[in-house]
């Protein structure tokens, strides 16, 4: 995927939902909107060098209870929202009931086939499974889930990458390990010095999909 160019913006849409764990969609929200092109502080304070425009979309326009409580005003909602570019599914304890949720699961069918690439943190991954994109894929969830996660036709469950990409869609490890994943998009797309660059800037020590893991 090549970087945009000029004021062009790839639009990264983020997932939200009851009991979604917060650091599974803030930390990749944290890592796309503050990638700049243009190194250093003072780029931070404008969009002009932002490669990525970065929004949250929820079933319905109400706020949402994150893990502890949290309340989070979506951006949009199925209806509403622009065409995705990089679709991110996060995880936690909200996806047990989504995945019998048929307007979650079939806007996941409808956004991703336009998407450029489709991501998941944590639990994401079964929703994406249950959506019919990890048929035939490697993926991974967090270790709780990796039975679970196995238990999807045709998916090959990988228990030992941090994340794991298959042409366009990368799942990812559990919570913290959607940071990782969401700078290894930000290297595909935009160059190892950017990514590097920007995990700088947030003070943050990137890892490889080789680290070890929970596991």
């Amino acid at each position: 995927m090549a970087t945009p160019g000029g004021n062009e913006k790839l639009k990264v849409g983020i997932l939200i939902f009851d009991n979604v764990e917060v650091l599974d969609f803030t930390g990749p929200f944290e890592v796309f909107s503050r990638t700049r092109t243009e190194a250093g502080v003072q780029a931070r304070r404008s969009e002009d060098s932002a490669p990525f425009q970065v929004f949250t979309v929820a079933h319905l326009p109400d706020p949402i209870s994150a893990t502890g409580n949290l309340r989070v005003v979506p951006d949009y909602d199925f209806t509403t929202a622009p065409q995705i570019d990089i679709l991110v599914v996060p995880g936690g304890v909200g996806t047990q009931p989504l995945l019998d949720h048929e307007e979650t699961i079939s806007w996941i069918q409808k956004t991703a086939p336009t998407a450029k690439l489709v991501a998941s943190v944590c639990t994401g991954s079964l929703l994406l499974a249950k959506a019919g994109l990890l048929e035939g894929r490697s993926a991974t969830t967090h270790w709780a889930s990796l039975d679970t996660l196995s238990q999807f036709k045709n998916v090959i469950v990988d228990r030992k990458l941090r994340w794991v990409e298959d042409g366009d869609v990368i799942t990812s490890a559990g919570v913290a390990a959607g940071i990782d994943m969401a700078f290894h998009v930000v290297e595909r797309i935009c160059g190892k010095e950017v990514a590097d660059e920007t995990a700088f800037y947030i003070e943050y020590p990137r890892r490889l999909a080789t680290d070890p893991r929970s596991t």
